[in-house]
């Protein structure tokens, strides 16, 4: 099971670099990045994702980087497949290109930027998606959609890697995990052990309908993560963790139901040397 750290993009760029680096040096597998402009509800400092993503492919040697994920709502498909292929060039061909169908409601408020109702944004998330790859992989794409129009357009340079991976964020089961099955070529949500069993068990059935091998799709997952500690109060996401002893037993759980990688973020590590120390001891429960 690869370990992937995702930093907060609520911190200084420094601080950012500092988990990267500190991941990449110490045997750990992935940085990851989140696409969002302010804080959910809230105001606050937050670092702009494709900035940050091809600053970290230059900064930061070996490790993998991944967008957690790009909202599609935000960037035309066209353009996002351009930043894509410039990344992978920038990281020597370390990028995964993350999408989801975007959701979060004071940006595209506050921006006037569109969101539309569900089924019509998961409508036109299957349309971008289709975008992005077909400009990523073929040489010319052509596209007569609802939402968007290409025309004999290309994406030069392509991507270093072949085919560029396009990981899904997805958690609805009827809709999205089929579009994970149909086009992605990498999973992920939340959730602690048993809820990514579940959500795991119908996508591999969603493959199965369309006749898709589900071990060609890459399982991932994160959860909020407490090391030697006490978990707060009042935490309303997924969260493992607490004393090391139950640490160790949600890793292994995570490891026995075919998870291929753990994403970590780090609002609870910790900042400074606390946040190294609980990475190092993360690394070691994953990699005795």
């Amino acid at each position: 099971m690869r370990l992937s750290i995702w930093p907060s993009a609520g911190q200084s760029f420094a601080g950012v670099l500092e988990a990267a680096r500190h991941a990449s040096e110490t045997g750990w597998d992935g940085v990851h990045f989140a696409d969002h402009f302010m804080p959910n509800g809230a105001s606050g400092p937050v670092l702009e994702c494709g900035s940050v993503v091809a600053a970290l492919a230059a900064a930061v040697p070996r490790i993998r980087i991944t967008t957690l994920v790009y909202g599609m709502t935000y960037r035309h498909p066209a353009v996002l497949a351009n930043m894509a292929a410039t990344v992978d060039h920038i990281s020597g061909g370390r990028f995964t290109l993350g999408v989801g169908a975007g959701w979060q409601i004071n940006e595209h408020e506050q921006y006037g930027i569109e969101l539309p109702p569900v089924k019509q944004r998961i409508d036109r998330f299957v349309e971008g998606v289709q975008a992005l790859r077909g400009l990523l992989r073929d040489h010319r794409t052509t596209l007569h959609g609802t939402y968007y129009q290409l025309t004999d357009a290309e994406c030069d340079p392509k991507p270093i890697q072949n085919p560029l991976p396009v990981l899904i964020g997805a958690k609805g089961e009827k809709r999205m995990l089929r579009i994970v099955a149909e086009h992605a070529d990498a999973w992920n949500t939340w959730g602690v052990p048993s809820h990514i069993a579940q959500k795991s068990a119908v996508l591999d059935t969603h493959c199965e309908a369309i006749g898709r091998d589900p071990r060609t799709i890459a399982r991932t997952a994160q959860a909020l993560t407490v090391v030697d500690g006490e978990i707060p109060d009042g935490i309303t996401m997924p969260v493992i963790g607490g004393p090391i002893p139950a640490l160790k037993d949600a890793i292994a759980e995570y490891e026995a139901l075919g998870l291929d990688e753990l994403i970590i973020p780090d609002g609870l590590l910790g900042t400074g040397p606390d946040r190294l120390k609980a990475m190092d001891v993360l690394r070691t429960l994953v990699r005795p």
